[in-house]
Order: C-alpha cells, then sequence, then structure tokens
C-alpha cells in the first residue's frame, strides 16, 4: 500500500522562498504521476503543478516561473521548489502520487 508524506511547510516573509518535499513508499509504479495540490483557506484544492512518468511538467499560471517541481525516482521523492513567495501562496500543500493524497504541509507567506 503506497504512502505518502510531505514535509517542507512553514512560515516566510513575501519574497522568500521553501522547498517541499514528498516521500512515497510501498509499491510505487514507475508510471505514476506526480503531483502538487494546495488548498487556501475557505477554498476547493486546486492541482498546481504535475510531472509525469516521462518528466513532463505542467504548472498553473499563478505559479508558474517561480515554482518549479522535481523528482527523485530513486528515492520516491517529489519535490516543490517554490521561490518569490506571495501572501496568496499561503495554502496547505498537498501531493498526490499514484492517486495516494498525503497528509499536508502548511506554508504561511506574510507581507
Amino acid at each position: 500500500q503506497v504512502q505518502v508524506v510531505e514535509s517542507g511547510g512553514g512560515s516566510v516573509q513575501a519574497g522568500g522562498a521553501l522547498k517541499l518535499s514528498c516521500v512515497a513508499s510501498g509499491g510505487i509504479s514507475s508510471s505514476c504521476g506526480m503531483s502538487w495540490y494546495r488548498q487556501a483557506p475557505g477554498r476547493g484544492r486546486d492541482e498546481i503543478s504535475t510531472v509525469s512518468s516521462l518528466g513532463t511538467t505542467w504548472y498553473r499560471d499563478s505559479v508558474k516561473g517561480r515554482f518549479a517541481i522535481t523528482q527523485d525516482k530513486p528515492k520516491n521523492t517529489l519535490y516543490l521548489q517554490m521561490n518569490s513567495l506571495q501572501t496568496e501562496d499561503t495554502a496547505v500543500y498537498y501531493c498526490k502520487i499514484c492517486n495516494t493524497w498525503g497528509q499536508g504541509t502548511q506554508v504561511t507567506v506574510s507581507s
């Protein structure tokens, strides 16, 4: 059974950076897609970035050019480098690997 655990959230000032990590365990298929989502207070959960099994990436417009998704396949780890953070980036960030969700990690950006 796949398990997914995120880490790396925290509080930063606007303009700062954070790097989120997501480690998967328990039988990861090499064909699994990997995604990052976020859910701001009072809003739904939005997909913000994906990387396919072939390495193709996608970004929501609101994070394009500021966030970068990468993966370390031997370590079954997904990353999200977040630069130039804005207050609007405040949310709980989730990763999804092989359709399994992590518990989320809080990111708070203050002005």
